[in-house]
């Protein structure tokens, strides 16, 4: 019998442990999923109608606020129906989609965040000069290439991927990612694997050099100001900074599970796809005050 003769479908094992909460997770999937796309739309909203807020660093901060509802829908909508299913069975089409839109995310993710951590940068480093360098016609270059780089590159690797001869429809996660896929390929895949580590090393290497560069910068900057300036340099950067952490923090789980293959801990990297997503409008809502005036604004009106 031919193993390469699979029907095109995959079977998602990451769910055989929770028969017996399959509700319970479906309930608190459906909450956190209903508060992401609430949060973020809340975010998006205001800062389209608030005239005010037509600024750079809130324009990047919708363009994060629009990733997050992205990946949140990528993720969640087919998390839930396979939650209360028996088969857990996804067609290959359905899978590569999922793995394209997850990575594409996470690729805007980091792109989002190393453009706002630069915006910083010129506006603690550079305050006098900030709208010469960030000006309307460089936030739409920067908003363009947030977009267009990642859904060009991954359209490219999901295309590459789709193309591999599979000999299993295994899956240990409970939803799709490349790695996982290649895994199950019936052919030597290192050519794939080089192409693989190229695009992540042009993906990952110039988004980490700038934010690296931009807080090494603002930190030098910080150590010769007062203690005013200091405080009021962190007032700035905390709601970027907690939320870089946190998406660092769950892409260490997601690379920890998949590359180490933690079996007993498949769900562990559902944290990388369901909690940036859901944290960042709530950090920017309550640390931003242009933000958090606006919420309040609104909650009186009602």
């Amino acid at each position: 019998m031919d193993n390469s003769s699979y029907e095109p479908s995959f079977i998602l094992a990451g769910y055989g442990q929770i028969d017996e909460m399959k509700y319970f997770y479906f309930s608190i999937v459906f909450l956190l999923y209903i508060i992401t796309i609430s949060a973020n739309g809340v975010l998006i909203s205001i800062i389209c109608k608030e005239k005010s807020l037509h600024e750079p660093m809130f324009i990047f901060l919708c363009s994060l606020a629009v990733n997050g509802v992205l990946g949140s829908t990528a993720l969640s909508p087919s998390l839930l129906v396979n939650l209360i299913s028996n088969s857990h069975e996804i067609s290959k089409a359905a899978c590569l989609m999922q793995i394209f839109c997850l990575h594409t995310y996470c690729i805007c993710e980091l792109m989002i965040l190393a453009v706002m951590g630069y915006d910083r940068f010129v506006s603690i480093c550079h305050p006098l000069t900030y709208h010469t360098i960030i000006n309307t016609s460089t936030v739409y270059k920067l908003s363009l290439m947030l977009w267009l780089f990642p859904f060009v590159s991954m359209a490219a690797f999901t295309i590459s991927t789709a193309e591999l001869p599979l000999c299993g429809k295994i899956i240990e996660k409970v939803y799709c990612d490349n790695y996982s896929v290649m895994r199950l390929a019936c052919t030597d895949v290192i050519i794939y694997n080089i192409y693989g580590l190229i695009a992540t090393f042009i993906s990952l290497t110039p988004p980490l050099v700038l934010i690296i560069y931009s807080y090494v910068k603002i930190i030098k900057v910080c150590l010769k100001a007062s203690k005013e300036s200091q405080a009021k340099a962190l007032t700035t950067c905390s709601p970027h900074l907690v939320t870089l952490l946190n998406f660092f923090a769950s892409m260490g789980f997601e690379v920890i599970q998949s590359r180490f293959n933690m079996k007993h801990v498949p769900n562990a990297a559902l944290y990388f796809l369901i909690i940036p997503p859901l944290l960042n409008p709530v950090v920017y809502g309550l640390k931003m005050q242009q933000i958090k005036l606006r919420i309040i604004k609104i909650l009186m009106d009602k």
